[in-house]
């Protein structure tokens, strides 16, 4: 168990990471703009509840595997990079009349959440390179990312509260908005399937 001042200092940093926005920020922010603070919320509790597996693999040794093998990293992240594609294919080619059957689908906004953050392998390697420097026992390492899980439920929400402040204006074009977020999440897959080798953590 880390003692109290690595805690504070771990806290202190984690929630400095945290507040730069990443692309499991900006998914989650499109979502409570399109459909709603609720349908971003779930996507938070969808997103870092990959986090949390992924803090888990840490604990266990498991995110090694992804992080030492460039075949393995290089298939995540371009699985990850194509299901960003595809949402944004299917936004821009959603029909206006279908939104609220999407926008009430609770168990699908949460596993695309799940999928999202799953899919990027920068988290395993994120863990990796992050968690050791304040612990070094797997229950540590459990304690650590329980508690950065937590931190990023409550900073990704902050997010959607903010977000859902404004949609209300944003949705008056319903239309504007399809394109945007379609675009939105294409852009984020595009940006995933450039982005550089494992060898560079990303917390989200």
């Amino acid at each position: 168990m880390p003692d109290p001042s690595t805690l504070l200092l771990f806290v202190g940093t984690s929630l400095a990471l945290l507040a730069v926005p990443g692309p499991a920020v900006i998914y989650v922010v499109t979502r409570s703009v399109d459909q709603g603070r609720r349908a971003g919320m779930i996507s938070v509790l969808g997103v870092e509840t990959a986090t949390f597996a992924y803090a888990l693999a840490a604990a266990v040794g498991l995110t090694g595997l992804i992080a030492a093998s460039e075949l393995g990293f290089t298939i995540v992240k371009y699985a990850g990079a194509a299901y960003l594609v595809y949402l944004g294919v299917r936004k821009l080619l959603e029909r206006e009349e279908a939104h609220g059957a999407v926008a009430d689908a609770r168990s699908r906004l949460y596993l695309k959440g799940v999928l999202v953050q799953a899919l990027n392998p920068k988290i395993a390697v994120f863990f990796l390179a992050f968690l050791p420097q304040f612990a070094g026992s797997a229950s540590g390492l459990l304690v650590l990312g329980t508690i950065f899980t937590l931190l990023a439920v409550l900073s990704d929400g902050a997010y959607v509260l903010l977000a859902g402040g404004v949609a209300g204006r944003l949705r008056a074009n319903r239309r504007v908005l399809v394109k945007l977020s379609g675009g939105i999440y294409i852009g984020l897959g595009i940006t995933a399937a450039l982005s550089g080798g494992h060898a560079r953590p990303s917390q989200s």
